[in-house]
């Protein structure tokens, strides 16, 4: 999956609009090296984006876990 930056995105924004959880941004950061030290993008940066890992929800504490 791809996404396209709005202009003024941030990491943790992005993160939040695609996984509802701005803790996965270094997933993010992580299948975006060229990006990483982008702070504030502007817009139509085309950024990949990965699926989340199938067993977080063991790494997530008692009250988030669904």
């Amino acid at each position: 999956m791809i996404y396209r930056t709005v202009q003024g995105d941030m990491w943790d924004g992005i993160a939040f609009k695609i996984y509802g959880d701005a803790r996965f941004l270094t997933l993010l950061l992580n299948a975006n090296p060229a990006h990483a030290a982008v702070s504030v993008f502007s817009g139509n940066i085309v950024l990949n984006v990965p699926e989340l890992p199938t067993d977080i929800s063991s790494s997530l504490p008692p009250w988030r876990r669904e």
